[in-house]
C-alpha cells in the first residue's frame, strides 16, 4: 500500500520538486500552502508522514505540530530555513519527530523519512496486542475467541472459529483438508476430511459477503484451503 505523505510549504516550487521525488518512490502526495490548511487536512486524512515548514501564513508550523499532536500521531518531519537550534529544540518540544534545515538535498529528506517511519511502523507493531490478529476488515480476538468482519460480530463455533484461527495466523500457507483435520479435530478424530469441507462452507456462508466468490478462505483445486492475506 502506498505511503501517504502530507507536505506543507507556501512555497509552492518547494512543494511541487518534493512532490515530484516523492512520486518517484511511488507514495501518495498532498500538499497544504498554509498551517489551517495543513491542520484541516490531517484531521480529515490519515497520513504515513507530514512534512511541515516552519514558516508558514495563518498559522506557524510549531503551533500546527501542536495542534496535530492533539489527535494524531502521525510522524512529522520538520523543515525550516533557519539553522537556529531553538528552533531545532522548540520543533522537537512542540512533537516533532525530526528536522531538517533548508536547503536541503531530497535525497537526505527521503532518508529521514523513511528511518521515521521504519521507527514508527516498529512502535506499532511493538504496541499491537499478541491476541489481536487484524488484516483488512477482518479482526480475530484470541483471548475472547472472537471474529469481527467490518466491526460486526460473527457467530461462529468453537470449531469454526479454531480453523479460521489456523487459517488467519498463517496467511498464503495451503492447507490440505487431512493437515487441517488433524490439526483442528486432532489425530484421533474419527471422522473424515468431508468435515473439513463442511465447516469451511458454513464458515463461508457466515463471513464471505458472497461464499461462492470467497474473499478470506481460498480453496487451491486439488490441494487445500489457505487465507489469502489482505495486506500482502
Amino acid at each position: 500500500m502506498a505511503k501517504k505523505v502530507l507536505v506543507v510549504d507556501d512555497e509552492k516550487l518547494i512543494v511541487k520538486g518534493i512532490r515530484f521525488s516523492l512520486e518517484q518512490e511511488g507514495m501518495e502526495v498532498d500538499a497544504a500552502y498554509d498551517g489551517e490548511e495543513a491542520v484541516a487536512m490531517a484531521k480529515n486524512k490519515d497520513y504515513d508522514m507530514i512534512l511541515l515548514d516552519v514558516m508558514l501564513p495563518k498559522m506557524g508550523g510549531f503551533e500546527v505540530c501542536q495542534q496535530i499532536r492533539e489527535f494524531s500521531d502521525v510522524p512529522v518531519l520538520m523543515l525550516t530555513a533557519k539553522g537556529d537550534d531553538m528552533d531545532k529544540i522548540l520543533g522537537l518540544e512542540y512533537g516533532a519527530d525530526d528536522y531538517i534545515t533548508k536547503p536541503f538535498n531530497i535525497l537526505e529528506v527521503k532518508a529521514r523519512m523513511k528511518a521515521i517511519m521504519r521507527r514508527a511502523s516498529k512502535k506499532e507493531e511493538a504496541a499491537r496486542p499478541e491476541n489481536l490478529i487484524e488484516d483488512g476488515d477482518l479482526r480475530l480476538e484470541r483471548d475472547g475467541r472472537r471474529c469481527y468482519i467490518q466491526d460486526r460480530e460473527m457467530n461462529l463455533t468453537a470449531k469454526e472459529y479454531e480453523l479460521l484461527e489456523l487459517l488467519v495466523s498463517n496467511p498464503n500457507k495451503i492447507y490440505s483438508r487431512e493437515q487441517l483435520l488433524k490439526l483442528v479435530w486432532g489425530a484421533d478424530y474419527p471422522g473424515d476430511v468431508r468435515t473439513v469441507d463442511v465447516h469451511v462452507r458454513r464458515l463461508r456462508e457466515k463471513i464471505e459477503a458472497n461464499p461462492s466468490e470467497p474473499r478470506y478462505i481460498h480453496t487451491k483445486w486439488g490441494v487445500g484451503y489457505y487465507y489469502r492475506c489482505k495486506q500482502a
